[in-house]
């Protein structure tokens, strides 16, 4: 890291000080009238501290996604964006959805775990996996790096990320229409209308979109599958919003959006002697290439959101009063095969998952609009969040026949789960800038935190989870910048944030050792930043160069083990066909606990974006972010107990696992090592050429190029480790010179890049229960292996056309 250091310190100088002599060479006069034009074209402007500004202003590290950028790079789903952010991971997954920033993660299976990156809708907070759907209508996504709290919503320790839609105009009408369709089954058509009904008071937009695809591509290849259809996702949104302003001291805003959602899909393999040739030759040959998968059922996913945001502002005396708030309810209906290794050809069983949660947000806040006594800017507010979430889950477990009567499905065993929750979070906060002089501005922030949450676990009406959290923490941010000229700025800053201990959602043993609930019921996180940075702003706007490093110290940072997961013992009920209980059995199964760590995060982030000439633009962004966990106890399967994670190549036995375990029925290791399993660097290449070919069309072609460093994953699996990769997305077209039409080619992916993203440490298992002469009453727990693993890969080279229409204030 240090030699990293230097070398960015090192042309931070040189920048500063080269720029500006290259900029006073013989062709200044032409470049100084494309400077003075960039100076004003160029400028983004982001509400990070809640107030409108440049972001080569503001004292943070901001990756901008504009409405233009997305339909530029025909971003459709909201996971596109982490392709254009390095560092930023997205996923939405079951009822549950998060990212994850700066080397820390967020797992979807955790519940009531903050996100480690909080997510806003108009400016009120959101869960993630109702931001992470398709996009349409957007109007702008800012992505702030580094603790966030003390100015809005939420204290998050990585960042936060801000989705702001597209407004009704008050004077003028206009409108965008979106059509796209590629030659991997996609159907997507958006767009938006806004209207004013009373021209300067009163305006209505409208806005939708439908869109139909192939899903992950994966399809099966069992020849007894119960559902052969290829995979599928379907999308169609709708939202409404209104702006009314009757007089220059009230603005009102509102909207309402509905978001449905469904997918079927089928999960990845591989053959597993490929990576391990130690493993036997599967029957038949599949590769990461064929995306096939060999079970008889998909994971179907039905979602669907309605939120509600809206907005008061009250102005006067160069003041403003705000109100902000949301109210958002989600149903969330999901199956998974339980069967991985197919062990049961032409028989579906899994688990069954019906969430009905709902959400509201209420933000007061008081915040100047003219600057107090010429050096003064403040927030200051009181923020109130109350989520109601029901999970109601059926958890299926075959129970067979013994092998001397044919070893057939004798029933289904069928355990009823409930997972009820409340939490509520109510908390005050405040946040001073002073602008000292034209070069100075120093800031600090406070906020106080109450927290309280009511959850409970009933596994076949045994209630192995009940607990009350009550807990409060003030946490504070404060950061100096100062600049160095018109353009340089160098900046400092200081962090705290705190998140409520989590409760990982999967072992659903009626029976647990006290070392077990340790890896499912965490304390609360806490984390302190340091981050430092210098941003510029040259030659008249053309050239914009920023810098900033940061290191980061959590205290029971919440860690997942990746892979398979860990082995454990498991109780559970067993039923009969009646649904009487006629035992209680032990087996083996695997889940992804969680533990409370130390973790420390070191990161450097740069970006450098250069207009070249007015009709060529280039921007490079780069992440590096090194986690890793300092002595911290973690599950882990630890056979031999020597105290070191053991690399397993088959899942064990229930004896194996009673052996090693005893009543702990988990393993448990002190390990320092990497705290995330996505790779440490990450960078983006963007650039666009534009060129008239008639007086009123215009042609361009445009490049992105993602890249991905290598990357280790999950420390106990050998077969998951990555190396480095890019993939480059190529798009051109003819635009009207007006911008009120575009007709567009594209190919992403079209170098075919091929890599496995992650690799399972050992091969599909499938777990079950046996019947035991001679009363058939009892049962022991049996599982078997398949000859394949599950494997995540890049998605696959896509060509596509988008036809795009805009008039009137679009």
């Amino acid at each position: 890291m240090n030699s990293i250091g230097k070398l960015f310190l090192a042309s931070v100088s040189a920048a500063a000080i080269a720029t500006p002599a290259f900029a006073q060479d013989a062709n200044q006069s032409s470049e100084q009238a494309l400077s003075d034009a960039s100076a004003t074209d160029n400028a983004i402007i982001v509400t990070a501290r809640r107030r409108d500004e440049n972001v080569q202003e503001v004292p943070i590290v901001i990756n901008t996604v504009t409405a233009e950028k997305i339909a530029d790079l025909n971003l459709r789903d909201f996971e596109d964006v982490e392709n254009i952010v390095p560092g930023l991971e997205l996923s939405s997954q079951g009822f549950s959805g998060g990212g994850s920033i700066r080397g820390v993660a967020f797992d979807t299976r955790v519940s009531g775990n903050n996100a480690s990156l909080e997510f806003y809708l108009n400016d009120t907070p959101m869960n993630g996996n109702a931001i992470l759907q398709q996009m349409y209508d957007i109007g702008q996504i800012e992505v702030l790096r580094g603790p966030q709290g003390t100015l809005r919503g939420r204290a998050s320790p990585s960042g936060s990320l801000t989705v702001t839609t597209r407004k009704p105009d008050l004077y003028e009408a206009g409108g965008t229409v979106s059509l796209t369709a590629n030659d991997i089954g996609t159907q997507n058509i958006n767009g938006g209308v806004g209207v004013p009904i009373i021209e300067g008071v009163l305006a209505v937009r409208a806005a939708g979109i439908y869109d139909v695809g192939d899903a992950n591509e994966v399809r099966t290849s069992s020849a007894q599958a119960l559902d052969k259809r290829d995979p599928y996702d379907r999308s169609i949104g709708g939202r409404f919003s209104a702006v009314l302003q009757p007089t220059d001291w009230l603005l009102l805003e509102g909207m309402y959006q509905v978001q449905d959602t469904r997918s079927r899909v089928f999960t990845q393999v591989e053959s597993a002697n490929i990576a391990d040739p130690s493993q036997p030759t599967s029957p038949v040959f599949i590769s990461g290439k064929d995306r096939l998968s060999i079970e008889d059922a998909p994971t179907r996913l039905d979602q669907k959101f309605d939120t509600f945001t809206w907005k008061a502002q009250l102005s006067g005396a160069g003041q403003n009063l705000i109100y902000v708030g949301n109210y958002r309810k989600t149903k969330v209906f999901t199956f998974g095969d339980d069967d991985n290794a197919n062990a049961f050809p032409g028989f579906e069983f899994g688990q069954v998952t019906d969430s009905r949660s709902t959400n509201e947000a209420h933000e007061l806040r008081l915040q100047n609009e003219s600057r107090l006594f010429d050096m003064v800017d403040y927030v200051v507010g009181v923020f109130h969040q109350k989520n109601n979430a029901d999970t109601v889950l059926d958890s299926q477990t075959l129970v067979t026949l013994p092998p001397f009567l044919g070893g057939g499905v004798a029933t289904v065993s069928h355990t009823p789960i409930l997972r009820p929750g409340t939490s509520k979070e109510t908390s005050a906060f405040g946040n001073l800038t002073f602008h000292i002089g034209d070069a100075l501005e120093v800031s600090g922030g406070l906020r106080y935190i109450d927290y309280k949450s009511d959850s409970q676990l009933l596994v076949s009406g045994v209630n192995i989870v009940d607990e009350q959290l009550k807990d409060d923490k003030l946490i504070y941010t404060g950061s100096v910048n100062y600049f160095v000229n018109p353009d340089v700025m160098v900046y400092a800053s200081l962090g705290t944030s705190y998140r409520p201990g989590p409760t990982a959602i999967g072992d659903f043993s009626i029976i647990k050792s006290d070392l077990q609930r340790s890896f499912t019921t965490l304390p609360p996180e806490t984390s302190t930043s340091y981050e430092v940075g210098v941003k510029s702003t040259l030659m008249g706007g053309r050239l914009r160069f920023n810098l900033a490093g940061y290191y980061q110290k959590f205290k029971n940072y919440p860690y997942r083990s990746g892979g398979n997961g860990v082995f454990y013992q498991t109780f559970s009920a067993v039923r009969d066909a009646t649904g009487a209980v006629i035992g209680v059995s032990p087996s083996v199964d695997d889940f992804n606990f969680v533990a409370a760590v130390p973790v420390e995060v070191k990161g450097v982030e740069g970006e450098i974006s250069f207009d070249v000439t007015p009709d060529w633009s280039f921007n490079l962004n780069a992440s590096y972010s090194d986690g890793q966990i300092k002595n911290g106890l973690i599950p882990c399967n630890d056979l031999d107990q020597d105290g070191v994670p053991d690399v397993l190549t088959s899942a064990p036995t229930l004896q194996q696992v009673q052996d090693a375990y005893g009543s702990d029925n988990v393993g448990a290791c002190n390990v320092s090592l990497r705290s995330g399993f996505q790779s440490p660097f990450a960078a983006t290449a963007q650039s666009e050429y534009r060129f008239p070919i008639t007086d009123g069309t215009n042609a361009f072609a445009r490049g992105l190029f993602s890249y991905y460093g290598k990357s280790k994953n999950d420390p106990s699996n050998q077969f998951d480790d990555i190396s480095g990769y890019g993939l480059l997305n190529l798009y051109a077209g003819l635009r009207g010179a007006d911008g009120g039409w575009e007709l567009s080619a594209y190919a992403k992916n079209i170098l075919d890049t091929f890599r496995v993203l992650n690799r399972e440490g050992t091969p599909t298992v499938t777990n079950f229960r046996e019947l035991q002469p001679p009363t058939f009453r009892t049962v022991v727990a049996k599982s078997t292996s398949s000859t394949y693993r599950q494997i995540d890969v890049t998605a696959p080279r896509e060509f596509g056309v988008t036809f795009r229409t805009s008039f009137g204030s679009r």
